[in-house]
């Protein structure tokens, strides 16, 4: 369930490899940025509801 939400999310936002290989900080930042967000809903879904 995690990391088919991080890829939907990272398709909804537009990261994508080209972005990893022309910019690997900046990639690395939002991807970080999805993963936690991702988390939260999880936990908002499975563990607090």
């Amino acid at each position: 369930m995690f990391f088919q939400l991080v890829k939907q999310l990272a398709e909804q936002e537009g990261i994508t490899e080209q972005l990893k290989a022309e910019d690997q900080m900046e990639w690395v930042r939002l991807m970080n940025n999805i993963r936690n967000r991702a988390e939260k809903i999880i936990y908002n879904e499975l563990i607090y509801a």
